[in-house]
């Protein structure tokens, strides 16, 4: 399971050194292979390949002819790469990704059980500052006996 939020530096290449407690999990859950893709709230989604696969078939599934499924299917499956990392523990993160997501040189690694969400630093300070603002809100009705 992963969890955590933790800051991160992009390198002059686009990598970014996954930390170390999540390495040999990401390793073992996929022998290494993930994936690495586009959210609709412009962040990044990075896999284990086989947690990645029921998401894909489904979406793959989706109706092409019904507007909303198809462009969602565009974004997930087209975005998608397959990315390994390599021996230093490093994930390199493609171009029009880093676009996409507006990474630039902090962004933000975000623990969510199955996956992660990568930010660019605005985009994390965004979501943080929503939450905030949330406070005073009744939570969701699938949260509604949450006790912290």
């Amino acid at each position: 399971m992963f969890q955590g939020a933790a800051a991160l530096s992009l390198d002059v290449k686009g990598r970014i050194a996954i930390p170390a407690r999540h390495r040999e999990a990401l390793v073992s859950a996929a022998d290494g292979r993930l994936i690495l893709t586009a959210h609709l709230h412009r962040c990044l989604l990075l896999y284990p390949e086989n947690a990645w696969k029921p998401i894909r078939d489904k979406v793959l599934a989706a109706s092409s002819f019904n507007l909303q499924s198809a462009t969602i299917k565009r974004l997930l499956i087209g975005h998608a790469r397959e990315e390994e990392m390599d021996a230093a523990g490093r994930l390199l993160i493609a171009p029009e990704l880093r676009q996409f997501a507006r990474l630039e040189k902090q962004i933000w690694l975000v623990g969510q059980g199955s996956h992660f969400e990568i930010w660019s630093d605005a985009g994390w300070q965004q979501q943080q500052e929503a939450v905030l603002a949330m406070s005073e809100q009744v939570l969701p009705a699938d949260l509604e006996d949450l006790a912290l």
